[in-house]
C-alpha cells in the first residue's frame, strides 16, 4: 500500500526526517509513511510561519521563510547532472525497490528513497571525489546540488512498485492474466507508459505547486523538505561531512546486520527470527494445554528489523494504534466470531493427532472465501477495508479548504492565460481577467529562465504517453478506449489532490485514489454489461493506471520542492527523474517476477499457507470483487459490523479535527489512528503491530535519555533496518529459486508442527 499511505504513501528518505531538523511541532514528528500503497499516520499541524533546524552549533535557528531557497550553499558547477551522480542514484534507488518489493509483498508498506538516496549518495560520491581527485567522471568537487541529483535518481528508480505488491497479484490471484514470466513484457510496457505518464504530467506542476499557490495554500512539503535540510546539513564546511559520516556508519551497519539475520534467520527460522512462545508452552506441557489457542491467532515474536525500524520512524501513536488493532482483531473479535459458529478454520497439521488443537483460522482460499463458509480473515477483510477507503475519504474531506483554494487557483490561472492570448490578438477578453495574484502570496523561483523545462519538453511526451496507454491497454489487455481515458483522467484528478495532501499534511492519499479508482471504474463497467472476469480485469488495470500515475508524480514533485530549495536547476533533476524512471520501469516487474517463481502461493489464492500475506492484494482483489459481482459476497454479520465501524472511524477523524482543539490540543497525541487499526484487520499478522512498538519504545527512550545521539543516528538506524531486511528478502528469494534454501537445508525446531 504510499509507508502506499500507511501503506499509501506514500507516501512514498525511507521515511525519515533529517536528524538536524526539530520536530515541527512540540509533540508530532515529521514522518514519510510507507507507501501502496494507504495513508499512515494522522495529519499533522504544521508551524508554517518558521522551520525550526539547529545550526553547526547545536543552538535552535529558524528559517524567516519555508518559501525561499537556502542562501548558504557553497558554489558548484553548473553542470551537476554527472554520470557518477546518476548511477550511484540508480544503485541506490534499485535496492529500495527491490526492497519495497519483498516488504510490500510482506505487510503492504513500501518506503521512498529520497533519504536514502540522500545519505547513502553522499557517502559514495564523497568517497569518489576523495579518492579520484580530478579524475574525469569519478573524481571532482561534490556540493549538495549534485547530492540532490544524486536523491532524485534514487526516487525515481526506486519507484513504480506499489502496484507489484497489489494490484498485479490481484489479477493473477482472480485468474484474470496468464503468468507473471507469459506477461512480463506485457506488465512492462503498461508500467513503462504509466511511469512516463506520471513523469511528464509532474513537469509543469512544479511551476503550480512549489512555485504559483505554495505559499498561497501553506504547502510546505515536510519530508522533502527535511531532505533538502539533511543535504545541506552534510554539506556545511565545519560539521557537515563528520555527521555525515557518521550517519552512513550508522545506517550502514544497521544495514549489513538486518541483511545478515534475514538471510542466516531462514535456515533456523523458529529460533533466529520468530518465537512461537505459547507453542513452546503448549509442547512443555505434553501437548495439553491452551496455549496452542493464543498460537492459533498468530500470537508470537518477530525480529523484523524492517519493522522495529517502522517504529522508529513513525512514535509511539502510530505503532500502538496498529497493535491495538490487531489485538482488537485477532484478539478479541476473531475468536468470538469462531466461538459463535461464524467463522471457521482448518487444521494446521490433519495427520498428526497430537498438533489436533492447531488450527488455521487465516485462509483465503476458496473454500473459505465466501459468505457461508468464511475463514475469520475473510470476515475481518470487509471491515477492514471499508473503514480505510471511509477514513480516506474523510481525511481527504478535512482538507476541502486547501481543495478549494487550488482548484480556484487553476481556474485563475486559465483565466488570465485565455486573456493574455486574447490581448495578444488584439482581443478585449476582460470577463477572463481575474488579476494578479497577490504580491505576498508570490514565491520567487530559485531556477533561472534557461534552466526551466520548457512545454516543448514535456508536452508531446504528456500527449504520446496518454496515446501509448490507451494502445498497450486496447492491445494487450482489450480495454475499450473510452474506459482507458477515463483511468487517464482518474490519474490526472487524483494526482493533482495527491500532490496538495502530500504538501499540507506530509500524507499520500493512495488508498483513497485507488480505491475511489476502482469504484469509479465499476460503475462505468456495469454500465456496459461486461461478464465478470472481463469487468474485473478492466477495475483493477485503470485502478493500477490512476495509482502508477499518481504516486509517480508525487513523488517528482517531491523531489522538485527539495531541488526547489537547493536551488538545482530543474531542468537537470528532470533528466535525472526519467533516466531514474527507465530503471523502475524493468526493476520492479523483474522483481516482481522473482518473488512469484520463488514463492508460487503469492498469486495463488487457493494456497492455504504463505510467507506473504499481502494485505494490499487482498484490499485490491475485494473491492474488484464487490464492485462488479452481481450477487453480495460479503457474510451480512460483516457486511453489517463493516458499515458501523466505518462510521465510527469518520466519527474518530472529525472528533480529532474538531473535538481536539485549543486546550484540549494535547488530546491529539493520544487519539488512536484508526487508518492504522483498519491495517490491523486487514493484515492477519500481530508480529508488526509488535515490532513497531518494540522499535517506537526503543527510540522514545533513546531519544529521551540521549537526544544528540538520537539525532545522529536514530533515523539512519531504521532506514537501515529497513533496507536490509527487504535486501535479504532478495537474496532469500534467489535462494529459494537457486534450490538453497531454509525449507530445503533448515530447521523446523521450535515452529508449531514443523510449519513456520
Amino acid at each position: 500500500m504510499a509507508v502506499n499511505e500507511v501503506l499509501d504513501h506514500n507516501t512514498e528518505g525511507l521515511g525519515q526526517i533529517n536528524p538536524k531538523v526539530a520536530p515541527l511541532t512540540e509533540t508530532e514528528n515529521t514522518f514519510n509513511t510507507p507507501n501502496d500503497g494507504q495513508d499512515f499516520g494522522d495529519e499533522k499541524e504544521y508551524d508554517l510561519t518558521h522551520t525550526k533546524e539547529l545550526d553547526e552549533e547545536g543552538n535552535a535557528a529558524f528559517l524567516s521563510d519555508p518559501f525561499s531557497p537556502f542562501d548558504d550553499l557553497p558554489a558548484e558547477p553548473k553542470r551537476i547532472i554527472t554520470i557518477r551522480a546518476v548511477f550511484v542514484g540508480l544503485c541506490c534507488g534499485a535496492l529500495v525497490n527491490a526492497s519495497n518489493v519483498y516488504l510490500g509483498l510482506k505487510t503492504g508498506w513500501t518506503f521512498s528513497a529520497n533519504l536514502f538516496g540522500a545519505i547513502a549518495g553522499f557517502a559514495v560520491v564523497k568517497f569518489f571525489a576523495r579518492t579520484f581527485g580530478e579524475l574525469p567522471i569519478l573524481g571532482g568537487s561534490f556540493g549538495p546540488r549534485e547530492n540532490n541529483i544524486v536523491q532524485t535518481a534514487a526516487m525515481a528508480s526506486g519507484g513504480l512498485s506499489s502496484v507489484f505488491v497489489s494490484a498485479f497479484p490481484a489479477l493473477y490471484q482472480l485468474n484474470l492474466l496468464d503468468t507473471p514470466k507469459a506477461d512480463f513484457w506485457k506488465i512492462v510496457s503498461l508500467t513503462a507508459v504509466s511511469g512516463y505518464f506520471g513523469f511528464f504530467f509532474a513537469t509543469p506542476l512544479r511551476k503550480f505547486f512549489i512555485i504559483y499557490v505554495a505559499r498561497e495554500l501553506r504547502l510546505i512539503f515536510p519530508t522533502p523538505s527535511a531532505t533538502a535540510m539533511t543535504i545541506r546539513s552534510m554539506h556545511q564546511a565545519v560539521t557537515g561531512e563528520a555527521m555525515a559520516k557518521m550517519k552512513m556508519k550508522a545506517l550502514s551497519g544497521a544495514f549489513a546486520g538486518a541483511l545478515i539475520l534475514r538471510v542466516v534467520s531462514q535456515y533456523a527460522i523458529g529460533i533466529l527470527w520468530d518465537w512461537h512462545i505459547f507453542t513452546w508452552f503448549f509442547i512443555w506441557g505434553n501437548y495439553n494445554n491452551a496455549a496452542i489457542n493464543v498460537e492459533n491467532w498468530g500470537w508470537l515474536i518477530e525480529f523484523t528489523p524492517a519493522f522495529i525500524g517502522s517504529g522508529m520512524l513513525v512514535g509511539l501513536n502510530v505503532s500502538i494504534s496498529f497493535f491495538m488493532g490487531s489485538v482488537l482483531a485477532w484478539g478479541i473479535i476473531g475468536p468470538a466470531l469462531v466461538h459463535n459458529g461464524i467463522c471457521w478454520g482448518s487444521p494446521l497439521v490433519p495427520d498428526d493427532p497430537k498438533w489436533d488443537g492447531a488450527i488455521q483460522f487465516f485462509s483465503l482460499s476458496l473454500k473459505f472465501s465466501n459468505k457461508d463458509n468464511p475463514s475469520p480473515r475473510y470476515w475481518m477483510l470487509w471491515p477492514g477495508v471499508l473503514l480505510m477507503i471511509a477514513v480516506s475519504f474523510t481525511e481527504l474531506l478535512m482538507q476541502w479548504k486547501i481543495i478549494w483554494y487550488a482548484f480556484r487557483a487553476v481556474y485563475r490561472g486559465l483565466c488570465n492565460g485565455i486573456y493574455a492570448i486574447g490581448k495578444a490578438a488584439k482581443k478585449d477578453l476582460a470577463w477572463f481577467n481575474k488579476g494578479d495574484q497577490h504580491e505576498d502570496d508570490m514565491v520567487e523561483d530559485s531556477a533561472a529562465p534557461e534552466d526551466l523545462v520548457k512545454m516543448w519538453m514535456w508536452m508531446p511526451g504528456l500527449i504520446l504517453s496518454i496515446i501509448c496507454i490507451c494502445v498497450v491497454l486496447g492491445v494487450e489487455f482489450h480495454m475499450p478506449v473510452g474506459m482507458s481515458l477515463l483511468s487517464v483522467f482518474l490519474a490526472f484528478f487524483f494526482s493533482f489532490l495527491a500532490i496538495q495532501c502530500t504538501g499540507v499534511t506530509d500524507v499520500t492519499p493512495l488508498t483513497a485514489a485507488s480505491k475511489a479508482s476502482q469504484i469509479i471504474l465499476g460503475g462505468a463497467t456495469k454500465g456496459e454489461h461486461w461478464n465478470q472476469t472481463h469487468a474485473q480485469r478492466l477495475n483493477l488495470l485503470g485502478g493500477a493506471i490512476a495509482s502508477m500515475g499518481a504516486n509517480q508524480s508525487t513523488d517528482l514533485v517531491c523531489d522538485f520542492r527539495t531541488g526547489f530549495l537547493l536551488r538545482t536547476p530543474p531542468n537537470q533533476q528532470w533528466l535525472a527523474q526519467g533516466v531514474g524512471t527507465i530503471v523502475a520501469i524493468f526493476l520492479a516487474p523483474a522483481m516482481f517476477q522473482l518473488f512469484t517463481t520463488a514463492y508460487p502461493c503469492i498469486i495463488d489464492i487457493n494456497a492455504e499457507t504463505c510467507p506473504f500475506s499481502a494485505p494490499s492484494v487482498s484490499a485490491w482483489r475485494a473491492v474488484a470483487v464487490a464492485v462488479t459481482d452481481p450477487t453480495f459476497p460479503i457474510p451480512k454479520t460483516s457486511g453489517i459490523f463493516s458499515i458501523v465501524f466505518a462510521v465510527f472511524g469518520c466519527v474518530m477523524v472529525l472528533i480529532r479535527h474538531y473535538v481536539w482543539v485549543g486546550k484540549l490540543e494535547w488530546v491529539k497525541t493520544y487519539h488512536p489512528n484508526m487508518m492504522c487499526i483498519g491495517l490491523a484487520f486487514v493484515l492477519p499478522q500481530t508480529v508488526y503491530g509488535t515490532a513497531m512498538v518494540m522499535g517506537s519504545t526503543w527510540a522514545y527512550i533513546w531519544a529521551k535519555r540521549n537526544p544528540s545521539g538520537f539525532d545522529v543516528y536514530g533515523y539512519a538506524v531504521a532506514a537501515g533496518l529497513i533496507a536490509g531486511e527487504g535486501i535479504g528478502g532478495v537474496i532469500n528469494a534467489i535462494f529459494q529459486v537457486a534450490g538453497i534454501s531454509g525449507d530445503k537445508y533448515g530447521t523446523q525446531i521450535a515452529c508449531p508442527g514443523d510449519s513456520c
